[in-house]
């Protein structure tokens, strides 16, 4: 059985997961996310990928917490949803690919940790969002202690992982947590968009900015602006760059490679 169905718009690929009713993380779910992300991200004609959820209620509505007493049998969660969420993550992080989330409905528990992962949130005006798993005697344990507090601060992110309670996608923007609201219909669309700017830009200097946000944010300001600087000088010696110049200088749009 397929839990997701990819779909190729340009250099742009969604990715649209499909585990009705609420799309639950199974850990089945999250091992084919995964190969299939590591499938585009090695594909050279794809420079963007947006994860969208199937049906009409949910984004991704959390782990699917049915396959919790299997993995408490067997010790805990070493090799469950939670450390496939880890692994998935990880992977998201290292890609040279950028991602946007498409939110509609429900953006739950491992669905929030899911969208967390992405460079960009984009939402329907009808998402909501929380870290439920308080109310189950659990934490969040797919990034939702140290992806949350980092986006949108320690204290709304106590407000979600210690209260429970779901915010609105209005709240979401104030707080950080998204970058922009949409009609529902338009949700796909807004975010292929975003995802089709992202991949008009040079692939090599796309994976360069992806790196420095991953490797410098905990960093002091001297040793980011370092590794900023050698970036630059990277990005200025690549082919990308030496063709994106000579285009600027020449007047025509630029050919990038990716080198």
């Amino acid at each position: 059985m397929s839990f997701i169905s990819t779909e190729q718009k340009g250099a742009v690929a969604v990715v649209t997961i499909d585990n009705p009713p609420l799309n639950a993380l199974s850990a089945a779910l999250l091992e084919e996310l995964q190969a299939e992300i590591e499938r585009l991200d090695g594909d050279d004609a794809t420079r963007a990928i947006v994860i969208s959820g199937g049906g009409d209620r949910a984004f991704v509505a959390g782990a699917d917490i049915k396959e919790f007493p299997a993995q408490r049998e067997g010790g805990g969660a070493e090799t469950g949803s939670v450390r496939r969420l880890h692994s998935l993550g990880h992977r998201m992080d290292a890609a040279r690919t950028p991602f946007v989330a498409a939110i509609k409905g429900y953006c739950l528990g491992g669905g929030l940790e899911l969208a967390m992962c992405c460079d960009v949130r984009i939402c329907a005006d009808d998402a909501q969002f929380g870290q439920p798993e308080v109310k189950l005697g659990l934490i969040p344990g797919g990034g939702g202690t140290q992806r949350l507090p980092r986006l949108i601060g320690p204290g709304r992110a106590a407000l979600l992982n210690l209260g429970g309670e779901s915010i609105d996608s209005a709240t979401a923007s104030t707080w950080g947590l998204v970058e922009r609201i949409v009609p529902r219909e338009d949700l796909l669309a807004a975010a292929a968009a975003v995802a089709a700017g992202f991949a008009a830009g040079s692939p090599h200097a796309v994976a360069v900015l992806r790196e420095l946000a991953r490797t410098t944010r905990d960093l002091s300001l001297e040793e980011g602006l370092r590794r900023e600087a050698e970036a630059f000088r990277r990005c200025l010696l690549s082919e990308d760059g030496r063709e994106g110049v000579d285009a600027f200088i020449e007047k025509r749009e630029p050919r990038f490679s990716g080198g």
